[in-house]
């Protein structure tokens, strides 16, 4: 599988759990402590693991165990807070454990592939982001057609597009003389740069 469709596939599976939170009833303070002191134990048992392993496996497992954490405990704010800005938070950790993950599973790779792989990586967590923001926007406002969301929505689309520009251009660093010319400027039309 392609990095790009792996990125692609994590934050689909990681907008989905959290978009599954957001329906789940509310958590009382203390399921929230003790979800708290589950995600810190199950970091410890995950970091462990880790110890046994060495080389850019070794890192990504710890990004893997980091990010776990914070999603959980961003989850479990999530469920006590019941916000909109809690649930954007909780995405937004998703969005950042998968680019961290993502960034340094790229290490094992060298030269533009790598470069690409940093830019896939970045681009699939600016577009997380974004629909997180414009979704707490939307349930802030309780309606999606306000100008507010509608703001959102025209931002998120920008973000999202300069993000994918930025990773055709990393590609086209890979090609020389007309065919990178060729290449930057399909990109430009492409993304209206």
């Amino acid at each position: 599988m392609s990095t790009s469709k792996l990125l692609i596939a994590l934050f689909a599976s990681a907008g989905l759990a959290v978009a599954g939170a957001a329906g789940a009833n509310t958590m009382n303070k203390d399921a929230h402590d003790t979800a708290y002191k589950n995600a810190e134990s199950q970091y410890k048992m995950d970091k462990a693991q880790c110890d046994t392993m060495s080389g850019n496996a070794k890192d990504v497992c710890k990004e893997e165990a980091k990010g776990k954490e914070k999603v959980a405990k961003a989850e479990a704010d999530a469920a006590y807070k019941n916000t909109p800005k809690a649930r954007e938070a909780a995405r937004i950790a998703h969005a950042d454990a998968t680019y961290n993950v993502a960034k340094e599973k790229c290490d094992d790779l060298s030269g533009n592939q790598k470069d690409v792989c940093v830019k896939e990586a970045k681009s699939a967590h600016v577009k997380a982001k974004a629909d997180a923001k414009v979704d707490r926007v939307a349930a802030d406002t309780h309606n999606t057609a306000t100008e507010k969301t509608a703001n959102a929505r025209r931002d998120a689309a920008e973000d999202k597009r300069d993000a994918d520009y930025k990773v055709a251009i990393e590609k086209c660093d890979a090609m020389s003389g007309p065919s990178k010319d060729a290449c930057v400027s399909e990109a430009k039309a492409r993304y209206g740069k």
